[in-house]
């Protein structure tokens, strides 16, 4: 059980504090270095590049340098660059279109470290330079152009914008990927107000255009069913005179229906008139004369009062 615990305590010693300490001491003295993916790693001695390393995995330098490993992490220097594809934005570009407007131009763009040697030791900022080339060949490449194709032909402009750029930026070791121009806007902000109000205007003419036709298509629709409602009023007004005036001549040919027929009527039109009907029977001439001098009666006399 003694011999286990002291295996064991050994075994963490070892794996957890003296490798550690090795490979420290081993990449310190120039045994070996280990390169990352994307990651390329520049070794300069005495003022000269004495090795570039950009295959990730585990490289062992005393093979690959022989006497000068050890001496390169201490009097030399190890330059580790980022190989990785990166991306910038350039925002509102000043440049003017044929017609004089002052428009601003936004340009994204890839970029990546194509030669590590020339970005290290020919240019002191590569990635200004490159944001400077690609603002002037923006300016270049992009000014006197029709306002239409400024708006319309994003895809020529950044070709032509790449054109341009990619000869100079590679001589300093970035190379440019895409270009792409992503936003085209008016940066007078008089003209921006011209023109939302010219739009306001157009879009108010338009709507009271629809409004109008809409109110025009009503009033036609309205007007034709009105005519044709008309139309068929009338036919129906037409006809009826004629459906009555048969009917009567269908009554008419019997005298004694076409009698009883027009009692009714007049018998009906009393009823529902206002009039107030007295009743006398027949040979009682004294009743209908005291019945026309009776006072409150419409017809009569007005009754004479007593001692008149």
């Amino acid at each position: 059980m003694v011999d286990f615990l002291i295996a064991g305590v050994g075994t963490f010693l070892a794996l957890f504090i003296l490798g550690p300490v090795v490979s420290a001491f081993c990449r310190a003295f120039g045994v070996y270095t280990i390169v990352q993916e994307r990651q390329c790693r520049v070794y300069v001695l005495f003022g000269k590049v004495v090795l570039m390393l950009n295959e990730p995995g585990l490289h062992l330098l005393w093979f690959k340098l022989g006497w000068k490993a050890p001496l390169v992490n201490w009097i030399g220097r190890c330059h580790v660059l980022d190989m990785r594809l990166d991306q910038e934005y350039l925002r509102s570009q000043p440049v003017n279109s044929e017609e004089g407007a002052p428009m601003g131009i936004g340009i994204w763009y890839e970029m990546f470290i194509s030669d590590p040697v020339a970005y290290l030791f020919k240019n002191a900022d590569p990635r200004g330079s490159l944001r400077a080339n690609v603002s002037s060949a923006a300016v270049r490449c992009l000014s006197n152009l029709k306002l239409e194709s400024m708006l319309e032909n994003r895809h020529a402009m950044s070709q032509s914008v790449r054109e341009e750029v990619s000869p100079k930026s590679h001589e300093w070791g970035y190379k440019l990927g895409s270009v792409y121009i992503r936003k085209v806007h008016f940066r007078d902000p008089g003209m921006i107000k011209q023109i939302e109000s010219k739009v306001v205007n157009r879009l108010r003419q338009v709507t009271s255009a629809i409004k109008q036709d809409g109110a025009n298509q009503v009033s036609i629709i309205t007007s034709t069913a009105e005519r044709r409602a008309a139309i068929e009023f009338a036919k129906a007004a037409a006809l009826r005179p004629r459906i009555v005036g048969a009917a009567l001549q269908d009554i008419a040919r019997d005298r004694d229906i076409l009698f009883a027929m027009f009692d009714i009527l007049e018998a009906q039109k009393m009823v529902e008139g206002e009039a107030d009907i007295t009743l006398i029977p027949k040979g009682n001439e004294l009743l209908k004369q005291l019945t026309a001098i009776a006072p409150g009666s419409r017809t009569g006399p007005p009754a004479m009062k007593p001692g008149s």
